[in-house]
């Protein structure tokens, strides 16, 4: 299956992107990846993002689309892959379109994954790290630390990111909404949309969304048996 996964801040996209493609035995494609992979090996594309990024501009759609369609075009992508983080926008959702058209296959689901946005504050901002080790993470509701404000781990000191904080959260929202969440609407007109709560525990919304993907793909096979 050729997938692309959506959902605001906050939605656990990346947790759920990483087990659907084992599930799926597809590779999980990530826009970080992408771009820490191209700047690793000194890509040309890579150069070309590098030069954006330090000079504090944002990368091209041109180019973040470069680096999607030859990571899309590898071996192990041949027979599907899952998307996350990309396409951002309607322009990136249209490019991509036309890149798997020029290479004769198609979508076959937009995973969009629902959440409230108040739940997506407080998943956000609750959220506390260890300043001695980062991969030390708690949170505030859903897993405390034993003593507040210290790690459970090491003793280290808790504290919230900036990134964290409820009013960056807020305005993250507000650049999904905007730049991201229309290409729900592009994507539905196409009727590949297959929307599924993502709130619960991890393994809940997993088997939630294989079930649909489930579906997806029998409604379309049946489709295609018919045509």
């Amino acid at each position: 299956m050729r997938i692309v996964l959506v959902g605001p801040p906050g939605a656990g996209k990346g947790t759920q992107a990483a087990f659907l493609a084992k599930n799926l035995s597809i590779p999980h494609i990530s826009t970080g990846d992408l771009f820490r992979s191209n700047i690793n090996q000194q890509t040309e594309l890579g150069k070309l993002a590098k030069s954006y990024m330090d000079a504090g501009n944002l990368v091209p759609d041109e180019v973040t689309i470069g680096m999607a369609r030859d990571r899309m075009e590898q071996p192990d992508a041949e027979n599907g892959f899952l998307l996350d983080g990309f396409p951002r926008n309607v322009s990136q959702a249209e490019a991509l379109d036309q890149a798997l058209k020029a290479d004769g296959v198609e979508l076959d689901a937009v995973l969009d994954l629902e959440v409230p946005e108040d739940e997506v504050v407080k998943r956000i901002a609750g959220r506390r790290i260890c300043r001695r080790d980062s991969s030390h993470v708690f949170h505030v509701t859903y897993s405390p630390a034993k003593k507040e404000g210290v790690c459970d781990a090491c003793g280290g000191e808790l504290y919230q990111r900036d990134d964290d904080s409820e009013e960056t959260v807020r305005r993250r929202l507000e650049v999904y909404h905007t730049q991201t969440e229309p290409i729900i609407d592009y994507y539905r007109a196409q009727g590949l949309v297959v929307t599924i709560s993502a709130l619960g525990k991890v393994d809940e919304v997993t088997r939630r969304a294989m079930d649909a993907l489930k579906r997806e793909d029998d409604e379309s096979s049946e489709g295609d048996a018919s045509a």
